[in-house]
């Protein structure tokens, strides 16, 4: 269902996806808001070690998948560590469904 989400927010030319780590900082920062998406097998972890801290701090929910490969293949390249997933229109539906699930998932501790 993410990936679902990721593909079709970033294969049909809408501009609402956001990549990369410090794409994503900025715009947090900036106050855009969204869902974002995180890979679990990045090493060192130290690379991303702050952006939860941050995405709480917005109020922003994040979820992990499992490999940098699932966001790349979503993406249509080889490999992707983190992404900003804004709302559109045209995926309305799909991107609310993820969202109020992610939302839903219990904090990590």
């Amino acid at each position: 269902m993410i990936k679902r989400l990721i593909y079709h927010f970033s294969a049909k030319g809408v501009k609402h996806v956001v990549e990369g780590i410090r794409d994503v900082q900025k715009r947090v920062r900036k106050g855009e808001k969204g869902l974002v998406i995180m890979s679990g097998d990045v090493s060192p972890i130290d690379v991303y070690s702050h952006i939860p801290v941050t995405l709480e701090e917005a109020g922003i929910p994040y979820c992990y998948v499992p490999s940098k490969e699932d966001i790349g293949a979503a993406l249509g390249k080889f490999c992707c560590i983190i992404v900003l997933v804004k709302k559109h229109e045209d995926y309305e539906d799909l991107y609310n469904e993820v969202f109020s699930t992610v939302k839903e998932m219990p904090l990590p501790l």
